[in-house]
C-alpha cells in the first residue's frame, strides 16, 4: 500500500455498515483499549506494553557524551515548519539558501534541508503517481499487447511482460472494487460530518474530535445517525483523531486507486521533465519538501527524532540526530530512478542512517538501486527499510526494493534491516495483522500498530503501518551512533538484530488470518522486537571496526 503506511482501516468499514444498515439501529463495535500515545517507547515488564525499552535505554547512556548523527528519510517530503522537527532538521551548511546558486556544486540547487526527486520547474511536484504495475504495463503495452508468444529475441521480456499483465490486471480489479464500494462512504461520512458540524456549530471548514460528539444531544435523527457513525469512527481511530483527517486520508486513498484505473501517464514528464526510464546523471527536481502529502514524511521523522521532553509533539527515540529529508515518494509508488539517487544523495551528504518506509510489487530498474544499495554498504550506511502492508510471505512474494540482488551477487546486505509491524500486547494480536513476514527476508519486528506521530496540521497522528516501525528501529540505529559512533554499519545492524530476544512459544494470528495462530518466531529472521536498552548494551561491547 502506498508508503507502506495503512490508510484505510476497519473503522471505515465498519462506518459503513452503520451507514448503510440505519445507523441509529446499529451497536457500535466494542472500542478498543485507547493506548497511550508513547507506548512504543515503553516497557513490556515496567510498563506492560511491548515498546522499545526507551527509558531504561537512556538511563544506561547517562552521563555518557553524543555526537550527533545525520539521518535520511527517503519519504513524502516533511513539513520543515513543524515544531516538533525544525531544531533537529538538518542543514546544509555549504549552500546559501534562497540565492539561487549550487554553492557546494552538489548538482542541487539550494538543497538547504534536502531534495525532492519529485519536484519540477515553478515549484511544482509529481506527488500524485499510479502504481509500478500500470506503469509499466502501458509501457510495454504497445510492443506485446496482440501477441501470444515471445518474438525471437525478447523471450525474457515477455515474460516480463507477461508478469506484468498479470499483477496489473489484478491490481486493476481490485481497485475497482474498492472505488465503488469506498466512493459513497466517502460521500456519507463527508454528508454526515457536514451534520454533525452543524450540531456543533462549526464552520464549514471546522473539525471534531470524539470528545466533542458528547456534546451533541437532539431527537433528530438524522444528526443522532450522523453522531453514532463518527462515534463508531472515532473509536476504532481512537482520540486523537480529526474528521477532516480521516476524511483527507480515505480522499486521496481513493485518489490514488483512481490513478490505476484511469492513469495520467504523462504527469512525470509534464511535471518533473525528465524520462524515468533513462539514468542519465542529469540534474532534475527541486528543493522543495512541503506539499500537501508531505504528513507521512513528517510523522515519519517525528518518530525518529522529534525533540525530547519540550513538552510537545511526541519525544523521538534519538535525542541527537539531524533529519535529512528526500522527497521521493508520491501518492503511489516510488521511481526506481529516484530511490537510487535519493540513498546516493544520503550517502553523499553525510546521512549514516537511511530510512526507507515505501514497498511495491514490481522493480523495472532494480539494477540502479542494487548499485545504489551497494554504494551505501561501501560508505558504511545503514539502510532501514519498512517490510510492507500486504500481510503477505515476502519469502515467496518479494517486496521491492530489497537486497537480494538482481545479478544474484548478494543475498543479504549487512547494512539493510527490513522492519516488519507489532502491536502493543503480547498476546494473539501482537504481530500487525497488515504486516509483511518472511523468515528469510523480514529481520525483526517493531511497534506499528496504533503508533502516535507528530502529524503537519494537528499536534498528533495515530496510524498502523510498517511505515512506522522502521523508523522506530532507524531511531534505535541512530541512538547507537551518537553514543558509539566508530561502530560500523554492520555491528549496529548486528546489535539491533541480537536485541531482539526470540519469543519462542508466542503463538499469534498469522497477518491477514482471523483464526490460524503461529509460532512468532517463524515470521523473520530474529523472532523477536527491537529493545533500544539491549540493543545499546550490545553496542557498548563491541570493539570499533572503523579506525579512530
Amino acid at each position: 500500500m502506498h508508503k507502506i503506511c495503512k490508510t484505510i482501516t476497519g473503522a471505515v468499514l465498519s462506518a459503513a455498515l452503520l451507514i448503510n444498515l440505519n445507523a441509529s439501529a446499529q451497536v457500535a463495535p466494542k472500542a478498543p483499549a485507547e493506548l497511550p500515545k508513547n507506548w512504543h517507547l515503553m516497557d513490556l515488564k515496567t510498563d506492560g506494553y511491548f515498546g522499545i525499552s526507551l527509558n531504561q535505554a537512556y538511563q544506561f547512556l547517562k552521563g555518557k557524551k553524543s555526537k550527533p548523527v545525520v539521518i535520511a528519510t527517503i519519504d513524502s517530503g516533511i513539513d520543515t515548519a513543524q515544531a516538533d522537527l525544525k531544531p533537529v532538521l538538518w542543514v546544509n551548511t555549504k549552500e546559501i539558501p534562497g540565492n539561487g546558486i549550487d554553492d557546494d556544486k552538489n548538482g542541487y540547487v539550494d538543497d538547504v534541508h534536502g531534495w525532492d526527486f519529485l519536484g519540477g520547474p515553478g515549484g511544482k511536484c509529481d506527488f500524485t503517481e499510479t502504481t509500478e504495475e500500470v506503469r509499466e504495463y502501458n509501457r510495454l503495452k504497445p510492443k506485446y499487447e496482440n501477441l501470444t508468444s515471445a518474438p525471437a529475441g525478447s523471450e525474457k521480456e515477455f515474460a516480463y511482460w507477461e508478469k506484468v499483465k498479470l499483477i496489473h490486471n489484478q491490481t486493476v480489479t481490485k481497485s475497482s472494487e474498492e472505488l465503488k464500494q469506498l466512493q459513497p462512504i466517502l460521500n456519507a461520512l463527508m454528508a454526515t460530518s457536514g451534520y454533525v458540524k452543524r450540531a456543533l456549530n462549526l464552520k464549514a471548514d471546522g473539525t471534531f474530535k470524539k470528545g466533542d460528539l458528547a456534546k451533541i444531544t437532539t431527537s433528530n435523527d438524522t444528526i443522532s445517525q450522523s453522531k453514532n457513525v463518527w462515534q463508531s469512527v472515532f473509536e476504532q481511530e481512537g482520540g486523537n483523531e480529526t474528521n477532516a483527517k480521516i476524511i483527507n486520508d480515505l480522499s486521496e486513498y481513493l485518489q490514488k486507486l483512481n490513478n490505476d484505473v484511469n492513469p495520467d501517464l504523462d504527469a512525470r514528464k509534464r511535471i518533473v521533465g525528465d524520462d524515468p526510464n533513462v539514468q542519465d546523471g542529469k540534474p532534475y527536481g527541486n528543493n522543495l519538501l512541503k506539499f500537501a502529502d508531505a504528513e507521512h514524511g513528517t510523522g515519519v521523522a517525528g518518530l525518529i527524532g522529534a525533540v525530547r521532553n519540550n513538552k510537545y509533539g511526541i519525544d523521538g527515540v534519538a535525542d541527537n540526530v539531524r533529519i535529512m529529508a528526500i522527497k521521493a515518494v508520491p501518492n503511489g509508488d516510488e521511481y526506481d530512478k529516484d530511490i537510487a539517487n535519493a540513498i546516493r544523495y544520503a550517502v553523499d551528504n553525510g546521512a549514516r542512517v537511511i530510512n526507507m518506509s515505501f514497498g511495491k510489487k514490481l522493480s523495472p530498474h532494480k539494477a540502479w538501486v542494487d548499485a545504489a544499495f551497494k554504494y551505501a554498504a561501501d560508505k558504511n550506511v545503514l539502510l532501514v527499510q519498512a517490510a510492507g502492508n500486504d500481510n503477505q510471505d515476502v519469502d515467496a512474494k518479494p517486496q521491492f526494493p530489497n537486497d537480494t540482488f538482481e545479478d544474484g551477487s548478494v543475498t543479504d546486505l549487512d547494512n539493510v534491516i527490513s522492519v516488519g509491524a507489532s502491536a502493543a500486547k503480547k498476546d494473539a494480536e501482537l504481530a500487525g495483522s497488515f504486516s509483511n513476514y518472511g523468515k528469510k527476508n523480514v529481520d525483526i519486528f517493531a511497534p506499528g500498530v496504533k503508533v502516535t506521530s507528530v502529524n503537519m496540521d494537528t499536534e498528533f497522528n495515530t496510524a498502523d503501518g510498517t511505515s512506522f516501525a522502521s523508523p522506530i528501529t532507524a531511531g534505535v540505529a541512530a541512538l547507537i551512533l551518537e553514543y558509539y559512533p566508530k561502530l560500523s554499519a554492520k555491528q549496529v545492524k548486528q546489535a539491533i538484530l541480537e536485541s531482539a530476544a526470540p519469543l519462542t512459544g508466542t503463538m499469534v494470528l498469522k497477518p491477514g488470518s482471523k483464526t490460524e495462530k503461529v509460532d512468532f518466531t517463524t515470521l523473520s529472521k530474529t523472532g523477536g522486537i527491537v529493545n533500544a536498552y539491549r540493543a545499546v548494551l550490545i553496542a557498548s561491547k563491541m570493539k570499533p571496526e572503523l579506525a579512530n
